[in-house]
């Protein structure tokens, strides 16, 4: 009895001695997968990151005969530099009172002036204006290039990622029936992906033209001459939803590819077992497909509002980010303040900030999608 209680003992002993080994296996081969991505990562992400970092520390000019010298935080000072000011309406000398135009309504000394005869905002420029409780204020940024150019890449993350989603996950539907020839429509929906962004961004050019663009012809033709011709790319209220739908049709057979392929791995008993129970198409679809495409669909939003993030190519040739500054982005502004101006430390920090900004987005979007994928 002894020794079979030993006997046993032993075996639990070696049984435990030899987990921590196979564990051990598993995280050495884990580790060797994750190596060759992992060491991708540090040469292409982490390592130019570090040394944009380093450069943004620095009053850098490229064609510059002078040397570099450390300025410490001073460019990020200046490009996120914002101050919010209280506008006092113009008043007679004589009288005192407030100044008002023909309808009535009260003057204010321009921006520019307000700025210039106050040493606080030197350097700065005019963001925008606001009322609030019958007062005025006016923002003004250090950099307001940069603000109005973040603020064009969110409004078309907001609106281009879940519209572009959405389309992509109604022709992966379509593209989805068993009809013939449905491998040529596949093609066709994904070929703009394949087409190269300066080459697409070249034909819509044409295809915006006030003058003589097939989009006006069309308008032109099926309005009987009431509709256009549009400025699509010289009105500042057209041009960035000009580019929005550029952007919409170039980039939606991607996703319509991730969609399909999440489509084909929903088994066919899920659909039966709900043609059983009695439901019709529109039921099937909001109660099979969407939760068995819930994490396509992150990995979709997710993917979708980096690239969106990236919008430089369409911008840069179609509008250059006019008129106006109506289609300026972040990364064009980089590479305007490092091309043009030849600031590539100041460059470097738009580029350091806007970097951190698209980070902290995606890390928001995983805590919130996690919670939201999670299956029990």
């Amino acid at each position: 009895m002894n020794g079979s209680r030993e006997t046993g003992k032993e075996a639990n002993g070696k049984q435990r001695a030899r987990l921590p080994v196979e564990k051990i296996k598993e995280n050495v081969v884990a580790w060797l997968m994750l190596a060759p991505a992992a060491i991708g990562l540090a040469i292409f992400l982490a390592v130019p990151f570090l040394m944009a970092f380093q450069l943004s520390l620095t009053d850098t000019r490229l064609l510059s005969p002078n040397p570099p010298q450390f300025a410490g935080l001073e460019n990020y000072r200046q490009l996120l530099r914002v101050s919010v000011i209280l506008m006092e309406p113009l008043r007679d000398p004589v009288t005192g009172e407030v100044q008002r135009d023909e309808q009535g309504r009260i003057l204010y000394p321009r921006p520019r002036t307000i700025l210039r005869s106050d040493a606080r905002y030197e350097g700065m420029g005019e963001l925008a204006q606001f009322h609030l409780l019958g007062r005025r204020y006016l923002v003004a940024a250090g950099d307001p290039t940069f603000w109005k150019g973040l603020t064009n890449n969110f409004y078309f993350a907001l609106v281009v990622v879940p519209l572009q989603s959405a389309f992509a996950l109604l022709l992966a539907i379509l593209v989805n029936q068993k009809i013939r020839g449905v491998n040529l429509f596949r093609a066709l929906y994904f070929m703009p992906v394949v087409v190269p962004m300066v080459v697409v961004a070249v034909i819509w050019f044409f295809l915006y033209n006030p003058g003589v663009g097939t989009i006006n012809a069309f308008l032109k033709a099926v309005s009987s001459g009431r509709l256009g011709p549009f400025n699509w790319l010289g009105d500042p209220r057209l041009a960035f939803p000009s580019i929005m739908l550029l952007s919409i049709w170039q980039g939606v057979g991607f996703q319509m590819v991730i969609f399909l392929a999440g489509l084909q791995e929903i088994p066919g008993e899920l659909y039966e077992a709900a043609e059983v129970d009695g439901c019709n198409e529109v039921q099937k679809f909001f109660f099979v497909t969407l939760p068995q495409l819930r994490n396509t669909t992150i990995f979709v939003v997710v993917a979708t509002t980096i690239l969106a993030f990236q919008l430089f190519t369409q911008v840069q040739v179609m509008t250059g980010g006019g008129p106006g500054e109506a289609t300026m982005t972040t990364i064009l502004h980089a590479v305007r303040e490092g091309r043009y101006q030849l600031r590539a430390g100041y460059a470097s920090a738009i580029t350091v900030v806007f970097f951190l900004i698209v980070l902290a987005v995606s890390l928001v979007q995983r805590a919130v999608l996690r919670e939201e994928r999670a299956i029990e």
